[in-house]
This record gives structure tokens, sequence and C-alpha cells, in this order.
């Protein structure tokens, strides 16, 4: 249960980024409308006491699913938040589409790890030399054939299965994704702005999507959920090896005696 005082002291750091403009009246969906305070010179102002709660949900259901070896996929083409993304996504090590959702990235899951199998065989090839024994004509083709690879499936070598919910940045823009996700019944948590129909996601967190302050603000939010139950597993393997390994000297010290 989150505290009155840390919602209070969220929606603080939140209205100072800028987290509460929303689109202008005539762009705003109906069903977001419930998630605005008010109206300021045509401009939505979103109820940024609803976004915390929205925020902190999302926050769990991530860290819930990370514990029990869920699999994420970020899903975050729009240019501005795909060079936010990125390097956050590769530091905590999070599979992520930041160039193209390809067409059947989900519903056709087994010919997209075919893909990134031969992406990876690829770039081995190119890294260990064995490109050398072919001439430069041919060369120039593997290259452009992994450029390719990469500008598709670069970021989702980490998946070994389909994933198991989606973290999307503007679902309105992200509409592929969001239809797949759907088709398939994989969960979806999402940054959404009052341009969109917060309805057709499980978890959404309705703030200002246009921002990089606000972007990078949420992002921190939701991808550390990884890394922090991620190490926190790791640390209670290492406390369960230290038990036994101490329970296993005392039964060698009572053998002895």
């Amino acid at each position: 249960m989150i505290k009155k005082a840390d919602v209070e002291k969220q929606v603080k750091e939140m209205f100072a980024l800028g987290l509460h403009l929303g689109h202008k009246k005539s762009r705003v969906h109906p069903k977001a409308r419930p998630f605005i305070h008010s109206f300021v010179n045509g401009t939505s102002i979103i109820d940024l006491s609803q976004t915390a709660k929205q925020l902190n949900l999302a926050v769990t259901y991530i860290k819930e699913q990370i514990a029990n070896d869920k699999i994420p996929l970020v899903v975050a083409t729009k240019k501005i938040s795909a060079k936010i993304v990125t390097p956050m996504a590769i530091e905590n090590k999070i599979p992520f589409i930041a160039n193209k959702w390809m067409s059947g990235l989900l519903t056709n899951f087994d010919s997209v790890i075919k893909n990134v199998k031969t992406m990876l065989k690829l770039q081995e090839g190119q890294t260990n030399g064995d490109w050398s024994k072919f001439v430069k004509h041919e060369q120039f083709k593997l290259k452009k054939q992994l450029l390719r690879l990469k500008r598709f499936y670069g970021g989702i070598e980490l998946l070994t299965r389909r994933p198991d919910f989606l973290i999307i940045l503007d679902p309105k823009h992200e509409k592929n994704a969001l239809r797949e996700a759907k088709q398939l019944n994989i969960p979806v948590v999402a940054i959404t702005d009052t341009n969109t129909d917060p309805n057709l996601i499980q978890y959404p967190v309705i703030a200002n999507d246009d921002s990089v302050a606000c972007i990078e603000y949420l992002l921190k939010k939701l991808l550390v959920s990884k890394p922090v139950e991620m190490e926190k597993k790791t640390e209670t393997v290492k406390i369960e090896k230290k038990e036994v390994k101490k329970l296993d000297k005392k039964v060698k010290l009572k053998n002895k005696s």
C-alpha cells in the first residue's frame, strides 16, 4: 500500500516535469475524460493523482511478473521514445523494439525466432572472421542482410520465447503491437496520453508521452523493476547457498564426532 505522503510527493515530481500536459480538447478521446482534471486554454490537464496510482499499480505488476520469471518486451518505435528506451533497455537487459514493429512479431513468433537466429549467426561470422573466405561482393551481400535483420530484430536477441507482457510507449502509435497482443491475450502496460482509449490497455499510465523528461521519468520507474527484482533473486540464491554450506559443515563435524 502506497502512503498518501508518497503519492503527494510523486504528484509534485510529475507536475514539475510536465506530465500533466495532455492533448488539445479536440483530440481528447472520450474514454480518457475521467482522467482529466480540467482544461486550460484548450489543453487537457491530466489528473496526476490518478496517474500516480496507475504508475504504482503498473510497477507492482511488472515486479510480480519478473519475480515469476515472466518475459517483458518494450515497444517504442516513435523517434522521441526510441532514443530513450534503447540505452535503458540494453543496460537492464530487457528485450525491446525501437525501429519498426514487424507484422506478425507476436502472432508468427516462430518465424521471428528463425530470423533472430540467422542474425546472430551472421554477427558471429562477421566477428570471428568467417566472412574473410568470401569474395568482397559476397561479403557486401552478407553485410546488407545483417544490417536489415538488425533494423527489424535488433533488441530482441534475448527473447527465447514469446513475451509474457508488453510495455508500450504511446499505444496509439504502436497500434499493430497492441492489436497482436490483444489477439493473443498478452497483457499490456502502456504510457498513454489523453488521445487514446485507456480501456484497451490492462495497465494504462495516463501522462504526457510527448516530452523527453516525462518519458525518462516514467521509464525509470517501470524498467527499473526488472533489475531490482533480479538482484533480489540473485541475493536470495547466494544466501541459500551459504546456508547450505553451513549446514554441510555442521553435518560433517557431527559425523566426525
